[in-house]
């Protein structure tokens, strides 16, 4: 297997699935792939795939990504941020790396740990997904229990919030209640395009505030 995967190639935006994958054999490959890779893996139930993003894929979750920050230092809310980590539940025989991915409510529960076990550990309260019309998993994210998934695709945010073990779309985010997240978080976005990301990120800011006064009066 090690062998094989080595001889493996995969260019942006491609992806490649192994069948039969065990668990021992999966944990074997993630050790082999390391940490610092530009690919991801989801896992369910032995079928592993292996998928390398495109560029504008990584472009545009890094500002999702910093978007999401900045609303949550704005709204003065403690938050950890672990990006791609992998996470993975082997009684249930799945495993994710989200392309973003954020503790919220429960950050609290695990902070300062340095490795995160979501047999005893909750799962992240916010995962996000880009360009889903090659790589997405809501099944794996369903049962992980991972309470809110964003998902990104052609200039369009869908939030799917988890409601008796399913996903639901929603209009409103779980962990950011009365905001139009699915109308503002694409328009900024599409602004840093040609307005830089500096200049968008305090435009947001402000929003953010004036957003703040409203709820307030």
């Amino acid at each position: 297997m090690l062998l094989e995967l080595k001889r493996i190639h995969v260019p942006p935006g491609q992806r490649v699935l192994l069948q039969n994958v065990t668990w021992q054999e999966l944990e074997t490959i993630l050790q082999e792939l390391g940490e610092h890779r530009a690919a991801r893996i989801a896992y369910n139930r032995g079928m592993l795939e292996i998928m390398t993003p495109l560029p504008e894929h990584e472009g545009d979750k890094e500002i999702i990504g910093d978007l999401v920050k900045a609303l949550l230092e704005e709204l003065d809310i403690e938050f950890r941020s672990l990006g791609s980590t992998t996470f993975k539940n082997q009684a249930m025989a799945q495993g994710i790396e989200p392309d973003q991915c954020f503790y919220i409510q429960n950050e609290h529960k695990i902070r300062g740990k340095k490795r995160l076990d979501l047999t005893i550990d909750p799962p992240p309260d916010l995962a996000l997904e880009i360009d889903i019309t090659s790589r997405t998993h809501p099944s794996i994210y369903q049962a992980l229990q991972i309470p809110e998934l964003w998902q990104f695709d052609k200039g369009k945010l869908q939030i799917n919030i988890l409601q008796d073990g399913v996903y639901v779309e929603s209009t409103e985010s779980f962990n950011f209640p009365n905001l139009p997240l699915v109308d503002i978080i694409p328009q900024y976005l599409e602004q840093s395009r040609t307005a830089g990301r500096n200049a968008t990120m305090r435009a947001f800011r402000q929003w953010v505030k004036g957003e703040e006064l409203r709820v307030k009066s």
